[in-house]
């Protein structure tokens, strides 16, 4: 008898329909799986064998042949099991064949028939909903995952017996409680903590309205880390659909909470500087999201990026650009978001002291130079704002009195932020953040009065600015304005946006 089921691949986030069909006949003991299983695929006959054999059914007189169609597209993990052993209960005459109709089945399973999550189950719900199926069965440990997907009815399950009875027509199970929600937790740092450093408080409003990325660069012990653990605290919550987008990738990559379910804050990611470049960008076989991804929608901190792997660090050049980062393999592709906020920080020489007015720096000027080389004109030129941090004086770190707290910069940012969605309401512009304006939608909305142009243009000319550069400004000035309440870009929003670009020329020039 031939049974089939409904079951999903995934690549990158993409969910790929996959028709489990089971055969089954009298004879030798056998069971063999086909259709371009890899080996964790295969190694479901010994789980599902062992989970039917708890409900009674022992195949060792069945001979039973699964196949996974389309038979070219390669299928990994375990997500396959349960469809595996559904089908197979169907073949046998255990549960009837129709009952598997539009119903998409996912979970690995133990030797003892329970049922167990598996990754990647947001983006499977989505697609099957988008495919037509109008039902799921999964693991009650992916029940809050599950919660999200409205317009699909999907029931958990904690064991093999529990879904058989549930497709046989005996007990029915439970439906996952629905959720749309994704409400914030409280925030365990705040900006009114850190002392002085005006200029690179400002820089952090400014990267936050409008998306920019950011270099610090300065000594140890100036708050480079301290400023860029912050930035989460100045943007706005998640919206519930960018919450589902950056959700996808964490639960792709097996990071997303089963507690929770959906991502309640802003991811902030932090890798270490030795990380690979497969680690950053993604990669692999099959295709993982990078650190790049994971912060999607949220902020990406390189600490000491002087130290980072010159080929990593050249492999974020297209991600900062694009807002995604494409991974082809031979035999897959896969397409992955990645439009985070990036905050890099790095010192200004091998010692960190180069430029401080206590002459402490021991670095030749050879050093310095090599130093700073490490990190590629193209890839700074895809860094908004360039921050000098001077090392804090004492006088402020004594000082009981702190800065704004982040609650009243984030309700500013709040409002730059509405006006660009607003913006983008309208039809002006595709983008609603302004980092992200393409060069005909910047010429449309923050092309600066004639003494902005006469400033920016000077300044091209006198520093030898690239285009993108260029362009960068005029990003940048728009989001001063925004943030001011100005519809018009005026010349004092373009010389706040070319001195944010310039700062580490003036430590530059010190060293």
């Amino acid at each position: 008898m031939l049974a089939t089921a409904h079951a999903t691949t995934l690549v990158g986030l993409d969910a790929h329909p996959v028709r489990v069909e089971v055969a089954c006949s009298r004879g030798p003991g056998s069971f063999e799986i086909v259709g371009l299983p890899e080996a964790s695929v295969r190694e479901s006959r010994v789980r599902v064998g062992s989970a039917l054999a708890q409900l009674g059914l022992y195949l060792g007189e069945h001979r039973i042949t699964v196949n996974l169609a389309p038979a070219d597209l390669r299928k990994t993990g375990t997500a396959f099991d349960l469809a595996i052993a559904a089908a197979a209960l169907a073949a046998l005459g255990r549960i009837p064949a129709p009952a598997l109709d539009d119903t998409l089945l996912l979970g690995e399973l133990s030797l003892t028939g329970e049922l167990r999550g598996v990754r990647g189950v947001l983006p499977s719900l989505l697609g099957a909903r988008s495919l037509g199926l109008r039902r799921a069965i999964l693991s009650r440990r992916n029940e809050q995952e599950a919660g999200v997907v409205q317009g699909l009815a999907t029931f958990v399950a904690d064991d093999l017996a529990q879904v058989a009875a549930h497709l046989g027509g005996g007990a029915s199970l439970a439906l996952a409680e629905a959720r749309s929600n994704h409400a914030p937790g409280a925030e365990s740092v705040d900006l009114a903590e850190v002392r002085g450093q005006h200029g690179a408080r400002r820089a952090l409003e400014i990267a936050a309205a409008g998306a920019h990325n950011l270099l610090f660069l300065g000594p140890p012990g100036a708050g480079k880390t301290m400023l860029a653990r912050r930035l989460p605290t100045l943007l706005p919550p998640l919206a519930f659909d960018e919450a589902i987008e950056a959700s996808m990738i964490h639960s792709v990559a097996g990071l997303l909470s089963p507690e929770r379910g959906l991502l309640a804050a802003r991811p902030f990611r932090a890798p270490h500087h030795t990380v690979s470049e497969v680690g950053l960008v993604g990669g692999g076989d099959p295709p993982r999201p990078g650190e790049v991804s994971l912060a999607h929608h949220g902020v990406l901190f390189l600490d000491e990026l002087a130290e980072f792997r010159r080929g990593a660090l050249e492999a974020l050049r297209q991600p900062l650009e694009d807002g995604e980062v494409c991974i082809a393999r031979a035999r897959a592709r896969a397409t992955f978001p990645a439009r985070p906020i990036v905050v890099a920080a790095t010192n200004p020489c091998p010692c960190g002291w180069a430029g401080d007015p206590s002459g402490r720096c021991a670095c030749s000027a050879d050093r310095v130079r090599a130093y700073r080389g490490r990190l590629s004109g193209p890839l700074l030129d895809r860094i908004d704002l360039h921050v000098a941090l001077p090392a804090v004086d004492v006088t402020s770190l004594a000082a009981r009195v702190g800065g704004e707290p982040s609650a009243e910069v984030r309700a500013r940012v709040a409002r730059a932020r509405d006006v660009q969605r607003a913006r983008h309401a309208q039809g002006l512009v595709k983008a609603t953040t302004n980092a992200a304006l393409s060069a005909s939608e910047v010429e449309r909305v923050a092309t600066p009065d004639d003494a902005g142009l006469r400033l920016i243009a000077s300044a091209v000319e006198r520093l030898g600015l690239s285009a993108r550069a260029y362009g960068k400004i005029l990003r940048a000035a728009r989001t001063i304005a925004d943030l001011d309440g100005q519809t018009a870009v005026r010349a004092a929003h373009v010389a706040e946006a070319i001195q944010a670009r310039l700062l580490d020329r003036a430590v530059t020039a010190r060293a």
